[in-house]
């Protein structure tokens, strides 16, 4: 069990025993700090807070705790009930609200939930808020209001519908293309909330759907992440339905796969390549991903003439990075697609439209897409962190065993060599050491991802 505390926010697995897990206790105290920090942050004499929540077991008892301590703060609460990531992202913007409370721990399995924290504009708190949030939680430095000053709560629905119609509008989603290419897809949605957005915006576009674990009920059928030792059920269902394709999304619907007709992954790193050789085929400009992230994002983005760059891992990193650099389309390699015409967050009911906007104007298979991509194949693997390792001092080791390669340090250490490389970091949300690597051959990317983890093994010896 465990209790992880981050700037992005605060994570863990229900039950337990206070500051060690997720409990009732340790849900008050970080939505408490949160809006203690909001409201340090403004003169106004009331603040707005957006509420919404994936489909987990525990979602309900987490979010009317979220929503009654800010209440209790004085601050009013509009609760959207079950939700997405993105949708609630939109929301914000769409109340003018001060910040948002996102109830979900993505791709993580059931056992655990977490307070995701959005600032006034519907984006992921930056490291300074974050580190503000924490401080506050750390000095339980909170001030309640009195009975007339408490906050008003409010519940609100229709706003996936809402977030629906705003997509629709993007200007590269081709919604007459995509009707007429009379598209059948399987949805998987691991009975979370996607099982409400993406059957809804395919029912928009014109596009036939099966629906395979798209029940919002929380009992996730498979692990959670799209991976894809864990699709085996919709690889099978696509073929045996002659489908187009599979699309895939974790519970909280910011994390976008795709399943080619035979069956096969497109992989998770090229959602985001394809959705940006569509947009970059539109409109001339510059992507950013982060450094676990393909070089295929790197390849297509030069192909059109536009620059690439790598921010470290956080989609808050990547936003910051966008921005700087006037990325038109970005995102992370796990299949998260941040399209700032849209908004500045990962968002799969963005990445499904411009996905098959990109097909429908080709006119060819999603595995004959795939085939036109860079071929580029990653390992991911991660080690399992105990008190006595030392992963600071292992990832010096390794950036100094390694120093006559290309080494970036900027978060964690990654190592390109001139065919591939290895991305070494602490997970933010997992107490694991996450390491990525990328080849031109599976078996290259594997056998790399093997001589690391055995030099690892050998330096915490």
């Amino acid at each position: 069990m465990a209790l992880i505390k981050s700037i992005s926010g605060i994570r863990g697995t229900i039950g337990g025993t206070v500051a060690t897990n997720l409990t009732p206790i340790d849900t008050v105290k970080f939505a408490a700090a949160y809006g203690m920090w909001l409201k340090s942050q403004t003169n106004k004499e009331k603040l707005t807070v957006v509420v919404g929540r994936d489909a987990r077991i525990s979602g309900k008892m987490v979010s009317s705790l979220v929503c009654n301590t800010l209440v209790g703060l004085g601050i009013n609460v509009n609760d959207i009930g079950l939700s997405t990531t993105p949708t609630v992202e939109v929301a914000v913007q769409m109340d003018g609200a001060d910040g948002g409370i996102i109830i979900t721990a993505s791709h993580n399995p059931k056992q655990w939930n977490a307070l995701k924290l959005l600032n006034g504009k519907g984006e992921f708190l930056n490291g300074e808020a974050g580190e503000k949030v924490l401080e506050i939680a750390k000095d339980d430095a909170y001030l309640f209001s009195e009975v007339d000053d408490l906050g008003n709560y409010r519940k609100k629905q229709g706003y996936i519908n809402k977030h629906i119609k705003e997509v629709l509008a993007l200007k590269l989603v081709d919604v007459e293309a995509i009707k007429k290419a009379n598209f059948k897809v399987v949805v998987d949605a691991v009975n979370s909330t996607g099982g409400i957005a993406i059957p809804a915006l395919l029912e928009r576009l014109g596009v036939e759907c099966i629906e395979l674990y798209c029940e919002p009920n929380g009992q996730f059928p498979h692990n959670p992440e799209p991976l894809k030792e864990h699709l085996t059920d919709i690889s099978e269902l696509v073929v045996k339905e002659k489908a187009h394709l599979g699309i895939v999304v974790d519970p909280d619907v910011d994390r976008l796969a795709i399943v080619s007709e035979d069956g096969s992954m497109f992989g998770e790193e090229y959602t985001l390549v394809a959705c940006a050789d569509y947009v970059l085929g539109k409109t001339k400009g510059n992507t950013v991903s982060n450094l676990s992230s393909s070089r295929a994002l790197r390849d297509i983005t030069e192909k059109h003439g536009g620059n690439y760059q790598a921010s470290a891992v956080g989609e808050v990193n990547v936003v910051e990075l966008m921005k700087a650099s006037d990325a038109i389309i970005g995102g992370e390699g796990n299949g998260g697609i941040i399209y700032p015409e849209s908004h500045y967050g990962r968002d799969s009911l963005v990445g499904v439209a411009l996905f098959l906007s990109h097909l429908a104007n080709l006119k060819i298979s999603c595995k004959e897409l795939r085939d036109s991509y860079p071929s580029y194949f990653m390992s991911k693997n991660k080690i399992e962190l105990t008190p006595e390792i030392d992963v600071d001092a292992i990832l010096e080791q390794m950036a100094a065993k390694y120093s006559n390669e290309d080494v970036i340090t900027i978060d964690g250490v990654k190592i390109n060599f001139e065919s591939e490389w290895v991305h070494l970091r602490k997970s933010n949300t997992e107490p694991i050491i996450r390491i990525y690597t990328e080849s031109t051959s599976q078996v290259n990317a594997d056998e790399l991802a093997v001589r690391v983890i055995n030099e690892i093994k050998e330096i915490s010896k």
